[in-house]
């Protein structure tokens, strides 16, 4: 159960998948809400149209309807070469009354029991394709359009957190029902559960920061009364870093003074250090440790 998906995150999750999706009139706010809720959501059932004269004609039907059914008849139509067309979003004219039993069964993602009853309204529940083919056992399922329709029903399952159990075919919801008809239904979620095992493709990330490697010792000579170079104010400014700044009033310079002998000494104590280990000169082991 779940809030069915706005039209702008439904449209991200089908292209994320790889759909190629046409958008059709006002199909985000094409809807029959007004006469009825629009969730909870609790899966996607898969239709075929039966007869069509040619696939634009047949998505003009499905946005509009006609005087016994108005549209949208369904959320997304897909053609014969994999085309994804959104003719509605919200409440669509396509399940129509099913099996409370299969609802539950959806629900709660557990094997289908067979459709017996019609006494409850699918409409607000599934969001519902229309794959563009006869349904005469002749017209055939070109590998682009029923694999459009796998992408279509996996995108909106990833979305949601479910598994292939959330998906139906019509005629597993409504007695009388045929569709889809030309391929098994239980084949059909055997492939979205193989397509939903595999992770979503990932946003690249940043590599990682590589740690910052210690600076070479410049030797001893680099340190003491005199002395001017880089060295001194590198050394300097990583004391500040540890905290063993304290006897700066203005800050490190390039210049060795008594301050940085004072900071140094403070630094060789706090390791525990004492007489000529602790001289306020940096040695080797001084300068491993400042800089690690």
């Amino acid at each position: 159960m779940a809030t069915p998906l706005s039209a702008d995150a439904a449209l991200k999750a089908l292209k994320d998948e790889g759909l190629h999706v046409v958008e059709t009139g006002n199909w985000r706010t094409h809807n029959r809400n007004h006469v009825g809720p629009w969730g909870p959501a609790n899966g996607v059932m898969i239709h075929h149209t039966g007869a069509y004269s040619s696939e634009a004609g047949m998505v003009g039907l499905c946005y509009n309807g006609h005087f016994t059914l108005p549209g949208p008849l369904c959320h997304t139509v897909i053609g014969k070469t994999g085309k994804a067309y959104m003719v509605g979003w919200g409440r669509a004219n396509h399940a129509g009354r099913g099996d409370s039993r299969v609802l539950a069964a959806v629900k709660a993602e557990k094997d289908l029991p067979a459709d017996r009853q019609a006494d409850a309204d699918g409409n607000p529940h599934f969001y519902g394709a229309e794959l563009i083919n006869r349904g005469d056992g002749r017209d055939p399922w070109p590998a682009e359009q029923v694999d459009a329709a796998v992408k279509w029903a996996t995108a909106l399952c990833r979305k949601h957190g479910w598994t292939e159990k959330s998906i139906i075919g019509h005629l597993e919801w409504q007695p009388g029902k045929i569709d889809p008809k030309g391929f098994s239904m239980n084949d059909f979620r055997a492939r979205v559960r193989a397509a939903l095992a595999q992770d979503e493709p990932k946003k690249p990330t940043s590599p990682a920061k590589p740690k910052p490697t210690a600076p070479l010792f410049p030797g001893t000579g680099a340190f003491g009364p005199g002395k001017v170079n880089d060295h001194v104010l590198k050394l300097g400014q990583q004391l500040v870093a540890k905290g063993y700044g304290k006897h700066y009033k203005v800050g490190p310079s390039r210049t060795w003074g008594e301050a940085d002998h004072r900071n140094v000494e403070a630094f060789q104590r706090a390791q525990g250090w004492t007489g000529r280990d602790a001289d306020g000169y940096p040695g080797p082991e001084t300068w491993r440790r400042l800089f690690k």
